[in-house]
């Protein structure tokens, strides 16, 4: 077992990671929870809108203090503004204020931290100074490499803005690097588009999955198809789009009675108006374990986006068995075939949904095999001891 010195480890999130409806906000929860098992964790989240009733006391639970800066909505504007005239990522602006910076820093003289850990690029302005005490910043993503995929699918008019902000978040990417002794990511695809020539040193650090609370559970089966995640994130809602647009059709023409769940946080009016006898919407649900529960086949159709799909680890714990593309497969690395089914145009993902369906014991073996990669590869314990010991071989502690 892995024996590490306690360290105070002062963290900073761009955004209070509760509830856990976004994979940022996941990954950061999960992180803390591990690292204060062993030491002494400072929890620092930015924050600029509504706190959830049971935030607080939930992010107690899991770190030794917690504080929450809260960014001024009308700073927000103004600095999106004045970035205009700026080469650095809108994301950047828009979470980066002068008062937080003065609050966050007065927080780290009085935490005396032996490590500081940021989670995005977003938040690294806050600390990129902080040159007497060692800096990990976890780039989680590769955001310049999701939002160039945005751009392809984007309108005539958007898609001059959003491909600015690739090229603003590529350079800012390779910029920021120096500032900080170690850096994590939660892929090696992701890793490799990082543009510095020293990305190699980047450790992968990929998501966990807590296999106590997403377990199999024999359910009756309302539904035959799942999508899961935030269906106001944009790689979602084309996801769903392109489920409901263009497989589901051709799935209708071999089971015209297929019934269809997207269950998630936040569901834009494109979604919502989705809902008919064959497809339900439910927005936020209180246990997302019930969707996958309820459900025959998961089916993740992601063309955008970046990093490891956190749906996917969820289904497959569960086990279900899944198909999905083969850019959503990069960071999970399961086996076509054995553990996934991987399809790569609207006929390939009907073909295979419809095999399923129609194939207990195919769908029994993927399941069970996809259940076995997870639980053998993705364990939120093993994978934040490797951050804690990249954070141990360069703290401060005497």
């Amino acid at each position: 077992m892995l024996q590490i010195e306690t360290m105070r480890i002062f963290v900073l999130a761009s955004r209070v990671p509760y509830p856990l409806e976004k994979g940022d906000k996941l990954r950061i929860f999960h992180q803390v929870r591990e690292l204060s098992k062993n030491n002494h964790v400072h929890l620092c989240c930015l924050n600029s809108g509504k706190i959830h009733p049971s935030a607080r006391e939930e992010l107690s639970k899991i770190s030794s203090e917690l504080s929450i800066v809260s960014l001024k909505k009308k700073n927000i504007i103004w600095n999106l503004f004045l970035n205009l005239f700026s080469e650095d990522p809108f994301q950047v602006a828009y979470f980066f204020q002068r008062n937080a910076a003065i609050k966050i820093n007065n927080l780290i003289k009085s935490f005396n931290p032996d490590h500081i850990y940021t989670q995005l690029i977003r938040t690294s302005e806050y600390v990129k100074n902080q040159h007497d005490i060692p800096k990990t910043i976890d780039y989680m993503d590769s955001f310049s490499k999701g939002m160039d995929r945005r751009a392809k699918s984007a309108s005539f008019f958007s898609k001059p803005i959003i491909l600015s902000e690739a090229r603003r978040l590529l350079r800012y990417e390779n910029l920021i690097y120096d500032y900080f002794e170690n850096h994590t990511i939660i892929s090696k695809q992701d890793r490799d588009t990082i543009w510095h020539q020293q990305r190699k040193n980047i450790a992968v650090i990929p998501n966990g999955i807590d296999s106590v609370f997403f377990h199999p559970k024999e359910e009756e089966k309302e539904f035959d198809i799942l999508f899961t995640g935030n269906m106001a994130y944009i790689p979602n809602v084309d996801s769903v789009v392109y489920l409901v647009e263009d497989i589901l059709p051709l799935i209708q023409k071999e089971i015209p009675n297929v019934k269809v769940l997207i269950a998630g946080a936040s569901p834009v009016n494109k979604i919502k108006n989705m809902a008919n006898n064959s497809i339900t919407v439910t927005g936020w649900v209180d246990d997302i374990r019930n969707a996958y529960w309820t459900s025959k086949v998961f089916v993740a159709p992601l063309r955008l986006g970046s990093g490891l799909q956190n749906k996917l680890l969820e289904a497959m714990a569960t086990k279900k068995p899944c198909v999905t593309s083969p850019l959503a497969n990069n960071a999970l690395g399961a086996v076509n075939n054995k553990s996934i089914l991987i399809a790569e145009n609207a006929k390939e993902f009907a073909e295979k949904i419809i095999y399923l369906l129609k194939n207990q014991s195919a769908a029994r073996e993927i399941a069970e095999n996809g259940y076995d990669h997870v639980i053998s590869n993705f364990d939120w314990k093993s994978t934040t001891e490797k951050l804690e010991k990249l954070m141990s071989n360069s703290s401060t502690i005497s």
